[in-house]
């Protein structure tokens, strides 16, 4: 095999990529060396801005295959027959820390899924959680502040953490989630992906459904306590990372099966729960899971950067047959998670290989911009309406509407007649074993007892009695053990 030649940026062979150029052998460096000058000032510029949130993530590719007939629900072509496979590729990701941060932490997980569908990419951004901490985007920018590090100390403080909990009551729900068994995950194998969100289905005959996504683990739940965590962290901070890399490697593929719960529509509105409020579920019994189909996991990416850290998710990128619902955090980040991506990536993110659509054709009438890569061909116009046959709409909504009726201003989400702040966790908590629920307290009783503000630790309290009695019982009294100490 003959020897690859060494060229600089432009093509140019090098001639010395050992020493610098410099006047005379003992001399300083000459700024005319171009190929010492383009390795530096290339260096200097090899990082982009990380996300705010979910920086620290690992990624794969796979494929999505449909085991089940939805067609009744959804007329989505990439789920329109048993046996047809989308590609895809995921993201896994923790949330508050930043890109150098480590993986086997107490933290909700990112689980973002591109599909690769021949109507365009359709992008699913969910958790490893069924719920969140707010319900309403407003209050996303301050929860993401309170939960990161102080703009004084430079770490987390948990003064800041308990103190935004304290006084967002329908954070309770999403807390004992992340301070229970599964608020850290073994691997990203082993855990389950959830939409989180309720979205919008509409079958071929207009029909409008709304559904919950349900991904779960074929490798089983698996989770650390926090002394293994503790352990595992010291051992290999990039152990998630390591996990899913080398299984991949090895040709143990990982799976998950898609279930969703399907409403019809006109059900929303009398539902004891509001169906829209991201801090809460649906009870199965009410609405049972359907399958749908299974992903696995088969590749891994080439390069990390720019498949992992340049991957660019937004809720959305819809397809036909699947749309929004009035959920407000979702619509929240129907605008900020591409946003985040013009910001990070720029104008022309969508052009990138790992976001760029691999079986449809992008036709429209985007221009130029930073790293754009799509011109068209000289006859192309950049305008519509134009008389010079260019690409145009169908008139065919990609979702059902959706009624609205009111006066505009700023509303709280209309109350259900079970919507509370409480019940549910209260729920969660009563499904819990004796183990559990004594590791749940013994995590909870750890972060709140470091809280110096004694009002805080009792309006945190507080929630926690009301979601169940013995709850709040039992994290009280290990909150003030651990405080006499």
């Amino acid at each position: 095999m003959s020897q690859r030649v060494l060229t600089t940026e432009s093509g140019a062979p090098v001639a010395d990529n050992q020493n610098s150029a410099t006047a005379g052998a003992g001399g300083p460096v000459l700024i005319q060396d171009q190929h010492l000058l383009e390795k530096l000032a290339r260096f200097n510029r090899e990082r982009i801005p990380e996300r705010v949130v979910h920086a620290r993530g690992s990624g794969a590719y796979g494929y999505f295959e449909v085991t089940d007939d939805v067609t009744g629900f959804t007329r989505a072509d990439f789920l329109s027959e048993v046996g047809r496979r989308t590609e895809t590729f995921i993201r896994f990701s923790t949330v508050a820390d930043s890109l150098g941060g480590a993986d086997a932490v107490r933290d909700p997980r990112g689980f973002a899924l591109k599909f690769y569908t021949d109507e365009g990419n359709y992008d699913l951004v969910g958790n490893n959680t069924p719920v969140f901490f707010i319900k309403d985007p407003i209050k996303f920018p301050d929860f993401i502040h309170s939960q990161k590090r102080d703009p004084f100390t430079g770490r987390q403080e948990p003064d800041n953490v308990w103190d935004f909990w304290a006084n967002s009551p329908e954070a309770t729900h999403q807390i004992t989630w992340l301070m229970g068994d599964r608020g850290i995950p073994a691997s990203y194998r082993h855990m389950n992906g959830f939409g989180s969100h309720t979205y919008q289905w509409t079958n071929a005959e207009g029909e409008a459904f709304f559904v919950k996504y349900h991904f779960r683990t074929n490798q089983g739940v698996r989770s650390l306590s926090a002394e293994q965590a503790a352990e595992q962290v010291g051992k290999d901070a990039n152990s998630h990372q390591t996990d899913l890399l080398q299984a991949i490697e090895r040709g143990v593929n990982p799976s998950w099966t898609l279930h969703v719960q399907v409403m019809p529509a006109a059900e929303a509105a009398d539902y004891r729960f509001n169906p829209f409020d991201v801090t809460k579920v649906w009870p199965h019994a009410d609405y049972p899971l359907r399958r749908v189909g299974r992903l696995v996991l088969d590749r891994n990416p080439d390069n990390v950067f720019a498949e992992v850290e340049q991957a660019a998710f937004s809720p959305n990128n819809f397809v036909p047959g699947i749309g929004p619902s009035p959920d407000k955090m979702l619509q929240g980040r129907l605008f900020a998670y591409a946003d985040a991506q013009r910001y990070r990536l720029g104008i022309n993110h969508t052009q990138l290989p790992v976001n760029a659509p691999r079986t449809a054709t992008v036709d429209n009438y985007g221009r130029d911009g930073l790293h754009a890569t799509r011109y068209g061909s000289r006859q192309d116009k950049n305008y519509e309406p134009n008389s010079y046959a260019g690409p145009a709409q169908t008139g065919a909504a990609l979702a059902s509407p959706l009624a609205v009726h009111g006066w505009t201003g700023t509303h709280e989400a209309p109350a259900h007649t079970k919507d509370d702040d409480f019940f549910q966790a209260g729920e969660l908590y009563r499904l819990m074993s004796t183990e559990e629920k004594d590791r749940l307290v013994a995590n909870i009783a750890g972060g709140l007892s470091q809280v110096t503000r004694d009002d805080v630790i009792e309006k945190n309290l507080a929630h926690f009695h009301a979601a169940d009695a013995e709850y709040g019982k039992r994290v009280e009294e290990a909150v003030r053990a651990l405080r006499e100490d």
